[in-house]
């Protein structure tokens, strides 16, 4: 009767297995995937042309430019640093829409444009990045929502105005001729701060009043007219990514020239990664036995080892392997610590105590050289044999 052979097993993985454990991650990755661009999409028809005076779109600016343009006040839109330090002339008022996006130098530069012209500046929703600089003795608080506020100022476009949507990053100042205005939990949304020269710096908190779709709400076309046209030329700086002197200096490392999203969505992907690892660990659970298919005699592992060390001619590693093995064997027979069993100052007068009368050369038997042919290897396993079985018989 022929015996059937037992199933081949293989530990390589199937297509079906590779899909079953990466099923998880792949699909997390395209809700990821397909959650950025929905955002992406959704979001880039909301914020084109922001603050744009040349844009009709809802958060574009055009509205109010127009407005100024029948009042007789001209709008030159810049988008460098040079150019808007060079228009920033006596007539003029300048208006910075993220001046958080300049660096310190760009902050410095434009800070003596300020105090040396005659003009007006106004900076929306200047943050703790750049108020210190363009602002000295004013302080930038925690951010709050937009919504209709009264003046509470004494401030004269303020009071025509009345009530306008204001909001957004809150200001405090110890200059006492400073205006606070639209105060939000006693912090203005709008201060206006005189300087000696005559002019003056409006740190407006959101820039909620100059786009298109609010231009009409509460007082906050009037309050718009008033801030931006009180000189007969208003210049629109329109911060660059562009702008040479954005690099000037040499001050900024790679990680400041990185938009503060990207930062936020590493570290979520980060984090997201740290849990998808966590989970799969989890799912692997504990180690586990498992039974070999067939069993193996170890005298068939012996021989394996043993025609692998022929082919390759290895007669000193086998030679090594058998000297070593006899030690480890002779070491508890002759009272030799399993840690001095190779060493040979320690075993061999330990074998010559308990042999005196042999006449074999024990340092090269147990601690010699490797045979020069696979006779001298047959010799050397059966003269190892000897030894070992004289020492246990004495």
């Amino acid at each position: 009767m022929t015996a059937t052979p037992a199933p081949a097993t293989s530990s390589s993985v199937t297509a079906r297995q590779l899909w079953t454990r990466s099923r998880g991650v792949l699909l997390g990755l395209a809700v990821i995937l397909v959650a950025g661009i929905a955002i992406a999409a959704v979001r880039s028809g909301d914020h084109h042309g922001r603050l744009d005076p040349r844009s009709a779109d809802p958060l574009g600016s055009r509205a109010v430019t127009e407005l100024l343009k029948a009042r007789g006040v001209s709008t030159r839109v810049v988008t460098t640093l040079d150019e808007a330090t060079a228009a920033a002339t006596g007539g003029t008022t300048l208006l910075v829409t993220a001046p958080d996006l300049l660096t310190h130098s760009q902050q410095t530069q434009l800070r003596t444009t300020i105090e040396d012209s005659a003009s007006r500046t106004v900076l929306l929703a200047p943050g703790t990045s750049s108020v210190p600089t363009l602002a000295p003795g004013v302080r930038a608080e925690k951010r709050t929502g937009v919504s209709p506020r009264s003046p509470q100022c004494s401030l004269p476009a303020a009071l025509r105005a009345g009530d306008a949507e204001t909001g957004g990053v809150r200001y405090t100042t110890e200059a006492t001729a400073a205006d606070a205005c639209y105060l939000s939990d006693g912090l203005a949304t709008l201060l206006r701060v005189p300087h000696s020269a005559g002019n003056d710096t409006v740190l407006l908190g959101a820039p909620d009043i100059l786009y298109n779709e609010r231009l009409g709400k509460q007082g906050n076309a009037s309050l718009a007219l008033q801030l931006l046209g009180s000189r007969p030329h208003l210049v629109w700086y329109l911060p660059s990514l562009g702008d040479a002197s954005a690099t000037d200096g040499g001050e900024n490392s790679f990680y400041d020239l990185v938009p503060p999203g990207w930062v936020w969505a590493t570290l979520q992907l980060a984090l997201a990664a740290a849990l998808t690892a966590i989970w799969r660990a989890r799912r692997l659970g504990p180690l586990v036995t498992e039974q070999l298919p067939v069993a193996v005699r170890a005298s068939e592992t012996t021989e394996g080892r043993a025609r692998l060390y022929r082919r390759a001619e290895a007669r000193d590693r086998a030679a090594s392997a058998l000297r070593s093995a006899t030690r480890t064997r002779l070491a508890p027979l002759l009272g030799v610590p399993a840690s001095r069993a190779h060493a040979s100052d320690a075993l061999l007068p330990a074998v010559s105590s308990h042999l005196p009368t042999t006449g074999r050369d024990l340092s090269s038997l147990l601690f010699g050289t490797a045979p020069a042919d696979d006779a001298g290897l047959i010799r050397l396993a059966d003269e190892l044999d000897a030894l070992e079985r004289e020492v246990r018989a004495s």
